[in-house]
């Protein structure tokens, strides 16, 4: 039985969708880490052009959209690819739909016990506390070093995006947990 942390909303098919599925683990670290933002942006430059309510207001829209769409999308695959299990040997899907003008994205990914554990209790914070305020909190206690934990928070203060995750048990010995992050943000 799933564990669903937000308002999750499963993938429609019906509607128009980008998957990228990739092996994590076959390149090593600084290579892999360059693709993410190669993945993310061709996310970004497949749905520009869906987002053009007239020809004057056409580039505004499509710069803002893309730059919307490649940091979540990068945001997703950095967080998948540093907490994934990399024992797993599972890939890493990413998919973005549209519906409307909002666009949703997946990231499923593999992880241990313990980062389920973790993961769950800043879940949790995320859904219940200020998200402003966590946010300053966490500039402060980070003081800007790139692992700051801010991903997260800034799609949801910036880009009034919400979230939402899903946790499935695919394999029992060893156990080995899936989980699905879901983004949701309007254009």
């Amino acid at each position: 039985m799933p564990q669903i942390f937000g308002d999750f909303i499963e993938p429609d098919d019906n509607l128009e969708f980008l998957i990228i599925r990739f092996s994590p683990y076959a390149v090593p670290g600084q290579s892999r880490w360059d693709n993410n933002s190669l993945s993310a942006d061709f996310m970004a430059d497949y749905w520009a052009p869906f987002f053009s309510e007239d020809m004057h207001a056409l580039h505004n829209k499509q710069s803002e959209a893309q730059n919307i769409i490649s940091y979540i999308a990068n945001e997703l695959i950095e967080n998948g690819v540093k907490y994934g299990h990399e024992h797993t040997k599972q890939e890493i899907v990413i998919s973005s739909y549209l519906s409307c003008n909002q666009v949703r994205f997946y990231l499923t990914n593999t992880i241990d016990q313990k980062t389920v554990l973790y993961f769950q209790r800043e879940i949790k914070k995320l859904l219940t506390e200020d998200t402003v305020e966590l946010q300053m909190r966490q500039i402060q206690k980070t003081g800007g070093r790139t692992s700051s934990g801010l991903g997260f928070l800034t799609m949801i203060n910036h880009y009034q995006a919400q979230l939402a995750w899903k946790f499935e048990t695919i394999q029992t010995k060893p156990e080995i947990i899936e989980v699905t992050t879901m983004v949701v943000v309007s254009m």
